[in-house]
């Protein structure tokens, strides 16, 4: 007797998420890549700027997570933007989301992987074992949690971001504490710094912009939330007030204990920022469980994205956009497993280039077109359906397409070819539903 149900035959997944999980599930996949890396490869591009970045990225994606939480409660399905576009805009544009979204964060999940075993090795402060194979090991791990269930995956993501919020007030503590500070550090020259360079400012907007999606996986679980339409606003603000506010107190710190330079080189030569900066309070054990912690919050982010990913895949297999199989349902542990597979191997090819900066550059641009969609399908809701004001989700569009333009032009390009790519796969793949068939 199978144990899978056909694609057309499915029945929805279980709501079994409050308003805590659902926050501790975008804090997973906030506090993470975006903390431990992002925000160091932010300030070598910005400099002292990077705290102007910070508050400005955290800005834009709450005009974003406003749009998302009112999308998601009238319309709380697996898929966000890609079923969000079905409805709202056109089959195109949907599938344009879906598949920006797929490359978008299999590239912060390959940014993630990276981080823990760049993390690992320099806890144990070793160069003998690849990071790219300390990679595979951890997505191959982290997959095989998410294909237990949803409950139980929520379990170890709340334990993860616990430790992770502890250890990083750990690190503002101490730092703050500590009589390590750099010589030249100031607090106005990081309010004033803006003035010197926008391009760069605007990139590390951009780049600090991903650091902040993690609540897009609130929306992504739409089906999963109980009472979405109360229950994800409520999460969602409550994951972005949280998470910048942690990501001030570690950059200040940071910046009073070995500056914007430093910081930026650790970041993107190290891949190990706060742990190295960390040794400089003279402390072993604090060090230590700043590495700990640092490699929880990266295992935090690779459990949350690899679940919003798979219930994409799952979406897009419901349309048939990609193999139907992914749209399978286990019956046994409510997960997808086939598109959880897919995922998990889309996320190792790109974690075997080995480039933090590039996979979170390439990231940033599909991301940022993501989220104009996302905007653009927030101001198509009839006013019955908006629960914000329309000229939110007018700003985050602008911002959102402003933005992508200073990207480096390589990635820009690159990621405009993916673009491309998926829409010719769009318009030769065969058996496409239509979206009222579709749509569960």
């Amino acid at each position: 007797m199978t144990k899978f149900k056909e694609p057309d035959q499915r029945d929805e997944l279980k709501r079994e998420l409050g308003v805590f999980q659902a926050m501790m599930l975008g804090l997973g996949s906030i506090m993470g890549t975006g903390v431990f890396v992002s925000i160091g490869l932010g300030a070598e591009i910005a400099g002292n700027a990077i705290i102007l970045a910070i508050l400005s990225a955290a800005m834009l994606a709450m005009c974003n997570g406003i749009s998302s939480a009112q999308l998601a409660a009238n319309h709380p399905v697996s898929g966000g933007t890609y079923e969000y576009g079905y409805r709202w805009l056109n089959p195109r544009l949907g599938f344009a989301a879906g598949w920006m979204f797929m490359f978008a964060k299999s590239s912060s999940a390959a940014t993630a992987a990276l981080g823990v075993s760049g993390y690992v090795l320099h806890l144990f402060d070793t160069k003998q074992i690849p990071v790219t194979l300390l990679a595979i090991i951890a997505i191959a791990v982290l997959s095989l949690i998410t294909l237990t269930g949803i409950r139980r995956s929520s379990m170890v993501n709340t334990v993860i971001v616990t430790l992770t919020i502890l250890t990083l007030l750990l690190f503002a503590i101490t730092g703050f504490l500590s009589e390590v500070t750099h010589q030249n550090h100031s607090v106005s020259g990081s309010l004033t710094a803006v003035f010197a360079d926008t391009t760069n400012l605007f990139e590390a907007i951009a780049l600090m912009f991903v650091a902040y999606t993690g609540y897009g996986r609130i929306a992504t679980l739409g089906e999963e939330v109980k009472s979405p339409r109360q229950t994800i606003p409520k999460a969602i603000i409550m994951t972005l007030v949280l998470s910048m506010t942690l990501y001030i107190l570690v950059c200040a710190t940071a910046l009073k204990t070995v500056g914007a330079g430093e910081f930026g080189r650790l970041a993107n030569q190290e891949v190990a920022p706060l742990h190295a900066i960390s040794l400089q309070f003279e402390n072993g054990l604090i060090s230590v469980l700043i590495g700990v912690g640092a490699i929880t919050a990266m295992v935090g982010v690779l459990l949350n994205l690899i679940l919003g990913l798979s219930r994409v895949l799952m979406a897009m297999g419901r349309r048939r956009d990609v193999p139907a199989k992914l749209a399978v349902v286990h019956q046994e542990s409510a997960v997808p497993r086939s598109a959880t597979i897919v995922v998990a191997l889309l996320i190792s090819l790109l974690a075997l280039m080995g480039d933090v900066k590039l996979t979170w550059s390439f990231s940033a641009f599909t991301v940022l077109i993501y989220y104009a969609l996302t905007n653009l399908c927030a101001i198509r809701l009839k006013s019955d359906e908006r629960m914000y004001p329309i000229w939110i989700s007018y700003l985050g569009l602008a911002g959102c397409l402003f933005l992508s333009f200073w990207i480096e032009w390589t990635v820009f390009g690159f990621g405009a070819g993916v673009l491309g790519l998926g829409l010719i796969w769009q318009s030769v793949v065969p058996g496409r539903l239509p979206s009222s068939k579709a749509t569960p």
